[in-house]
């Protein structure tokens, strides 16, 4: 999801012109499937670090959790992935401080599931700490422990560090992936173009992904 669609918070795919995949063709193409950040971002060095930006309330990101997930687990040793949640209007900040309480907390992962569903499918909005915190106690987090981490000076400088990255990876919609501080893609983009149901767009995303940290470890 594009930043400037977010206040519309459209749940169709994007719309792609037609084009032939150049994953089809014999690689991704630069500037069409992925991009290249120069200058590189620091990184740390014997690792290749993978970033998924993303948006609790993005449905596209809702539909790439399964796909991008279940990829992750099967990652070598010298990658490692993380998210980090993007922060583009005044009520996903307040998302972003739920994701940094909970992974404070030790708890994202484990309640990331049940905020996508409460979000995507019984419409909830969660945007402030009073609902998130109600929200989250039957999942076995305490109501007082989450407040205090929600406004905790760890998590205000978490999301200004993720706000920093996000500036620095020039990210301006989700889900996106950076890939060893060097590169950037997303399902839309990854599509080359095309017009392709949801989950083949995401299936395209990490076919671009395994690419790019092949090239990120040929370069290290």
């Amino acid at each position: 999801m594009k930043r400037r669609d977010f206040s519309a918070l459209l749940a169709s795919a994007p719309a792609l012109g037609a084009a032939s995949s150049a994953l089809a063709q014999g690689g991704p193409i630069e500037g069409r499937q992925y991009l290249v950040i120069n200058p590189p971002l620091p990184t740390t060095p014997g690792k290749i670090e993978v970033i998924e930006f993303f948006w609790y309330g993005c449905p596209h990101c809702y539909a790439f959790e399964p796909a991008v997930e279940a990829w992750a687990k099967q990652l070598p040793a010298d990658v490692t992935f993380r998210k980090v949640h993007v922060a583009f209007r005044a009520n996903i900040k307040i998302h972003q401080r739920m994701f940094f309480a909970l992974e404070a907390l030790g708890k994202e992962a484990a309640a990331r599931p049940a905020i996508f569903n409460a979000m995507h499918q019984q419409g909830q909005t969660l945007d402030d700490a009073k609902s998130q915190a109600k929200f989250l106690s039957p999942l076995g987090i305490d109501p007082a422990k989450y407040q205090e981490a929600y406004n905790s000076f760890g998590v205000v400088t978490k999301c200004q560090q993720a706000e920093k990255l996000s500036e620095a990876y020039r990210i301006d919609g989700v889900p996106s992936i950076g890939v060893a501080g060097r590169f950037l893609t997303s399902p839309s983009q990854a599509g080359g173009g095309q017009r392709l149901p949801e989950l083949e767009l995401g299936q395209k995303a990490l076919q671009v992904t395994d690419f790019l940290i092949q090239r990120a470890r040929s370069k290290a």
